[in-house]
């Protein structure tokens, strides 16, 4: 089977070109932007440029059997273009419904779309009506909830996923979409890559009495369900949640962190409401309700259709992330 991944290198799409590059049963083209990425030397490269709705894919979909669709504009922290969304929209929407179209007249027969938990919104909150402190978790988030993303990212993932679900039914090209939380795994980076430099360092951190719940997906577990998704015939035209199966809150993941990295995490008790407000008052709202708010997904549904387990426990994966992480210090 010949699969293109787009945005082959990310940091998702490295692991998947790495599974896929050792399977005899896998030829694997990676769609990249410039010419000077590096990849096993069984792995054929194509350069495409922006992605975007005139990027030329007629070329890179000759001979391609499946597409794993990573390539995305993800979250900036300080965007500076004067409207995000439209942005959003031209890369995320219109780049992948571009690609879609051109898979479909192609021949391609199965399509694997890499979307967000985001289009859900950013968190399950449920007031128990004493002090604002206290939070519950509603029910977790299923593939059938009503959806409601909260930023330009989600909407443009929704948006896509809509457009996607729509060539699906007038083409012979299966799509499958995954909803994807926060990923993490060697090569992390990002917020996830700050916390463990944080513990690393010992720096004291007030999160020593947070009792959320986080859905999270290991790098491992997550390009093992792609890889699956690519002709397993359950998944065709599927929208799947994905999660490790386990569910922490941020003290219990610094915790568990610490314990991979060797090292003793430095926390200390703050109330919750107090790190709320202060988080309001220097404009950090949102990454407060990361690290302090419950999101949680049932993750059941592709479990029963697909029979799929998460092949990597969440210590496993935080000690692979960890000595991963050590490795690159002393490199």
């Amino acid at each position: 089977m010949k699969v293109l991944v787009t945005g082959a290198t990310g940091f998702v799409a490295a692991g998947v070109i790495a599974r896929l590059a050792v399977d005899a049963r896998y030829h694997v083209r990676a769609a990249v932007r410039f010419d000077s990425a590096r990849f096993p030397p069984e792995v054929e490269t194509a350069v495409i440029g922006e992605l975007g709705p005139d990027t030329p894919w007629q070329h890179t979909l000759e001979g391609v059997d499946a597409v794993i669709h990573l390539g995305a504009r993800v979250h900036v922290m300080r965007d500076s273009v004067t409207d995000p969304l439209a942005e959003f929209r031209r890369v995320n929407v219109a780049g992948t419904l571009s690609l879609a179209r051109a898979a479909a007249v192609a021949g391609v027969k199965r399509f694997v779309f890499l979307s967000s938990v985001k289009v859900h919104g950013e968190g399950c909150y449920v007031s128990t009506g004493q002090r604002s402190s206290d939070w519950v978790s509603q029910f977790p988030y299923t593939e059938t909830d009503t959806l409601a993303p909260r930023d330009a990212y989600g909407v443009s993932k929704l948006e896509a996923e809509t457009g996607l679900r729509r060539i699906a039914s007038e083409t012979d090209m299966a799509v499958v979409i995954i909803r994807s939380p926060l990923v993490y795994g060697p090569g992390v980076k990002a917020n996830f890559l700050s916390m463990i430099r944080w513990l690393y360092k010992g720096v004291p951190l007030p999160m020593g009495a947070v009792h959320n719940k986080r859905s999270l997906v290991a790098l491992a577990n997550l390009v093992d369900l792609i890889v699956v998704c690519l002709d397993h015939p359950a998944a065709a035209n599927q929208i799947f949640l994905v999660s490790d199966n386990e569910d922490l809150s941020t003290t219990e993941l610094l915790n568990r962190m610490s314990v991979a990295l060797g090292v003793h995490a430095r926390l200390f008790p703050v109330p919750v409401w107090f790190l709320k407000s202060g988080a309001a008052l220097i404009g950090r709202r949102a990454m407060a309700e990361r690290l302090l708010g419950t999101l949680q997904v049932d993750s059941s549904k592709v479990r029963e259709v697909l029979h799929w387990q998460p092949p990597v426990s969440v210590d496993e994966a935080l000690r692979q992330t960890a000595e991963d992480f050590l490795a690159r210090r002393r490199n």
